[in-house]
């Protein structure tokens, strides 16, 4: 959810996630080594959509409207045995993918004001970082040493809205899919 250049610790931003516990035995070292994000409370996830809606938006009826977004979505298994890079950044890519693209193509259609990662990249890459901001041989031995736990599987039945309160990130509320 979050990179270099994203102003994340502003108060107020906000994303839509969802939480991926099943990875936390798996990626866990990994990434409070080498990925900045846990610092600030920020738990493995795929990003649905960043930045999101500024917290002082988020009253009753956005929220209600947010759940039904979400909620037009059916429950589905993601599988996560693959790895991928951005420049500095080693990611788990989810299997299927299309489900989750759809979950983001679903809130900017309702809310088109919030692209995802501000406008900052043309295609919606669904994605579990477990390393940024490091060197290719640092990713290398990552991926090196995560590759003989995958793959496992998640079942995603709910989208978290996480709101960054100027120094860590926090569950604000959770939305099922129906």
């Amino acid at each position: 959810m979050t990179s270099e250049n994203s102003g994340t610790g502003q108060a107020g931003r906000t994303g839509l996630v969802v939480t991926v516990t099943e990875a936390e035995p798996v990626v866990r070292a990994c990434r409070d080594r080498l990925d900045p994000a846990v610092r600030s409370g920020i738990p493995p996830h795929v990003t649905v959509l960043f930045p999101f809606l500024h917290e002082s938006r988020l009253d009753g009826v956005t929220l209600a409207e947010i759940e039904a977004v979400i909620g037009r979505h059916r429950p589905f298994e993601a599988r996560f045995g693959d790895f991928g890079r951005f420049p500095g950044t080693l990611y788990l890519a989810p299997w299927p993918d299309a489900p989750f693209r759809a979950l983001t193509e679903a809130v900017v259609d309702r809310w088109p004001e919030t692209p995802p990662f501000g406008g900052e990249f043309d295609e919606i890459v669904p994605h579990l970082t477990v390393a940024q901001g490091q060197d290719e041989a640092v990713l290398d031995g990552a991926e090196a040493d995560l590759r003989d736990r995958l793959p496992f599987v998640t079942r995603v039945a709910s989208v978290d809205l996480m709101v960054h309160d100027g120094s860590r990130w926090r569950p604000r509320a959770s939305f099922a899919l129906r």
